[in-house]
């Protein structure tokens, strides 16, 4: 199998390549670097569109130099200029033609250093890959030669949730790490002068608190009874917003996260709902974001 790295023309690349190489040596697979250029106009149409598409063509070929030259040598990667009609487009043929099982992207040049931000070929890749999608956050950077040390997932005890978890641990089991289950209780700050309402609101988040509390036992002892069954652990992180609740569960380098797809969208499909892009764009880890599958 492969991982595909989505390389943007652009320079600023170095956070995608560094999460591609480590998740292809943790995962013990080959790397296809591949960045996407329209194809050609057809032959005639104008010396500018012609001088456009030789522009395009040299912006391709500087990127694939940039990846080769910080590409580490001890993951097998190969490099390609596929030719589409968009990038989306392009990568998404490369990884049913290659046969790909994970799709690595960066984040937006807008964004926050150290938190995943989308650009608009990323919005588009959330809403219809038929394979995960790995974001890295804006200035990743890992050590040479290291490996995932383990995984974490986003857990909210919904529908669907339990199998989410059961897929994290096979992430887990193939990467030869522990799985930690976690989930985030988001209480705003409220005014000294809300009263019984913000008591009343405190009361409920501890109760969610405790029902989660259950519904991660439970899956907990499903993951416990798999045949290959990783380390396991539950955590909840609690805070006035995403970024603080995220925060408090604690993390260390080699970790990642991963989140599950909407149950609104399309089955076989990443679709990222609005609650799982708020624990996206508050992670201080790389992400990866998993289809729905029945």
């Amino acid at each position: 199998m492969t991982v595909l790295l989505g390389l943007p023309r652009r320079r600023g690349a170095n956070a995608a390549v560094q999460l591609a190489a480590q998740l292809a040596r943790s995962l013990d697979e080959d790397l296809l670097v591949c960045t996407v250029v329209p194809a050609p106009w057809p032959a005639g149409v104008g010396h500018i569109d012609a001088e456009y598409q030789q522009h395009l063509d040299e912006a391709a070929a500087e990127a694939i130099a940039r990846a080769r030259a910080i590409a580490p040598d001890d993951v097998a990667t190969t490099f390609h200029v596929e030719r589409a009609r968009s990038t989306p487009t392009g990568l998404l043929h490369v990884a049913e033609r290659t046969g790909a099982d994970l799709l690595v992207l960066g984040s937006a040049r807008a964004g926050g250093i150290g938190r995943v931000s989308f650009g608009g070929v990323t919005e588009r890749l959330l809403h219809s890959s038929h394979i995960p999608v790995a974001l890295a956050p804006r200035g990743f950077r890992c050590r040479p030669a290291t490996r995932v040390t383990r995984v974490t997932a986003a857990f909210g005890a919904a529908e669907g949730s339990d199998g989410f978890v059961l897929a994290a641990a096979g992430m887990a089991v193939r990467l030869h790490v522990p799985l930690r289950v976690a989930s985030f209780a988001v209480r705003p700050r409220t005014p000294l002068t809300a009263g019984i309402g913000s008591r009343a609101e405190s009361s409920l988040v501890e109760a969610w608190i405790s029902d989660v509390g259950r519904a991660q036992h439970d899956v907990l002892d499903r993951v416990a009874a798999l045949p290959k069954a990783p380390p396991a652990e539950g955590v909840v992180g609690r805070g006035t917003d995403w970024d603080d609740a995220m925060e408090d569960v604690g993390w260390d380098d080699g970790d990642i996260l991963t989140v599950g797809s909407s149950s609104v969208g399309p089955i076989a499909r990443v679709f990222l709902g609005s609650r799982s892009s708020k624990i996206v764009r508050s992670s201080p880890v790389p992400v990866v974001v998993a289809p729905r599958h029945e």
